[in-house]
Formats: C-alpha cells, structure tokens, sequence
C-alpha cells in the first residue's frame, strides 16, 4: 500500500450490542377488530390517511391529499419541532391506490396495469421502498415509532410441499404486502379469539368476544416480532408495550447484583459462573444470559434437593 492512500477508518463507527430504537410495527387484520384503537393507545400518536377509522377516536389526524403530500408531511415531522412521538399510517390499502395514482401520473398511464405486465407493481415497491426509507430517517432524527395499520383479506397460499391452502394476508399487492412484512419489527395479527366446536357432524367456530394479537407466524396468518412475545396478546397497545419491556435485559447493575446473589447457590459451578461475570463487563445482552443460565442450574439443583 503506497504512503499516499487514504485508509477511511470505517471500524471506528462499528457499534456492538443491542441497539434501543423506536418501534416499527405492522398490525393488520378485519375490518372495526380494532386496529385503530390499538395504535391510539402508542405515545402522542399523529395519524395520517383516510378518517373514517379514527372517527370515534380522540386523537390528532391529518390527511393528505397526494403520495406527495405523504412525504411533506414526514420532512415536516422530521424538520420542525412537535410533540408528537409515534406515527400512525391508517391503512396502507388506503395508501396504496394513492402510490399507483402517483406511479401512473409520473409515468403517463392511466392505470397500473397499463405499463405491462407486472412493471407498474414494480415501480410502485420502488415508491414504497422510498416512503419506508423515510420513515426510518424520521425514526432516526426524532426518535418516533412508526405504525402501520391494514386490512386483512383471505387469499389462496400456493403450498409448495402439498395442497393450497386458504389464509389471511394483507390486503395490499404481494409484492408492498411482502416488503412491509419484512421492514416490520413486529407483525401483529389481530382477530377475535376462535375456537371450533363439533355439533352433529359438522363443525363450527364459535368467537369469545375477546380481541386479540398473533405474534408468530401460523398456517392460517403472517405474524413475526423480534421481541420474544407471548403467541399471543389482548388487543392492547399497553400489552404489547409490556411485552416489549418484559423482554429487554435490565440495566446491567440489576444483572450483576442478581447474578452475585446466585453465585453462592451454585456450588461447584460457581467459578465458572464469576469468570463469565468478568467477562461479560457491563454487556446487558451477555448478562442475561448468564443470569438465565445461573437460575437455571439454581433451579434444577434445588429440584434434585426435594425429590
């Protein structure tokens, strides 16, 4: 390497461990289940798209006349001071015929399917790719979730290991459905809780009343969350928020006095347990770990005690 090349010292910006950063949350499902009132429960939320879900809600609204006007809102939000702290997209199939209008308009067609086969859809991801890359600039800059609300449909899943199969999926083109779902830290599924019941041959599903959050993905839903949530949840932005804190590491002196009042339980395991103490320094995502592992040798050599 000759003395006059630059070395551009990238591995001084390489951060470790868990990042806390604001929540993006994609939560769809049937028509008046309650998705709306879901996010209204999220801190100070702004809701942007059509009303008619927030009528009977006490909460700020705004809506946009244009896909352009999605993107002056957000730079508005990002630039100028506000009190609001989560953003709310009510609903993306509201959304969606907006980002073809637009498509269409830039590209001179007077439908999306006008510019071939498939090649409007394509142009729209681009659109969406573009919004969602804003919203995580707007997230970055102040700190605000970013909720995304839509309707369910039921569609034929294509099974490439058997049958095909019917399933509840977002009410959007496949290709916005599936670039949404994977932007999303948390996709929740929101229904009324079923059960079947078999009444002279034939069976029948019977619904408690109750309205509740899928969190992990089923035959019958899409749903996922990277923050280990119960399966599933009461339809409440308060319950999914204690979810989310329930499974983050306590601050690392909580773990440490908690792991050094283990120690003497462990017994011959105990040395072993103090070096990985020191090695973990104030990691919160090593000592969780170590204390989850340290309850469960407590746990198991308190059981052998009793039997």
């Amino acid at each position: 390497m000759s003395a006059a090349t630059t070395i551009n010292p990238r591995l001084a910006t390489v951060k470790r461990g868990k990042l806390d950063t604001p929540i993006r949350l994609l939560a769809y499902g049937p028509e008046g289940i309650g998705k709306s009132t879901l996010a209204s429960g999220a801190p100070s939320p702004l809701f942007i798209g059509a009303e008619d879900g927030t009528a009977q809600l006490d909460v700020a609204r705004i809506q946009p006349g244009s896909w352009e006007d999605i993107f002056g809102l957000i730079a508005e939000l990002a630039s100028m001071e506000h009190d609001y702290k989560t953003l709310v997209l009510d609903t993306a199939d509201w959304a969606e015929p907006i980002c073809w209008d637009h498509v269409c308009a830039q590209g001179g067609k007077k439908g999306i399917e006008d510019f071939g086969y498939g090649k409007g859809y394509v142009a729209a991801l681009d659109e969406w790719r573009r919004l969602l890359s804003w919203l995580d600039r707007l997230r970055a800059k102040r700190a605000m979730n970013v909720v995304v609300l839509a309707h369910s449909k039921v569609a034929t899943f294509k099974n490439p290991e058997g049958e095909d199969f019917d399933r509840y999926t977002l009410k959007l083109h496949d290709k916005a459905a599936g670039l949404l779902k994977e932007w999303s830290d948390a996709v929740l599924f929101c229904q009324y809780e079923t059960f079947t019941h078999d009444k002279n041959g034939r069976t029948k599903g019977i619904d408690s009343g109750a309205r509740i959050m899928h969190t992990v993905r089923r035959a019958a839903f899409d749903a996922k969350n990277r923050y280990g949530l119960p399966e599933q949840l009461p339809l409440s932005w308060d319950e999914f928020a204690a979810g989310v804190t329930a499974h983050a590491p306590k601050p690392p002196a909580a773990l440490k006095a908690e792991i050094a009042a283990l120690l003497p339980k462990l017994g011959d395991a105990a040395k072993k347990a103090e070096a990985a103490l020191a090695r973990a320094g104030d990691d919160p995502i090593k000592l969780s770990q170590l204390a989850d592992w340290a309850r469960g040798k407590v746990s198991i050599s308190s059981t052998k005690e009793t039997t």
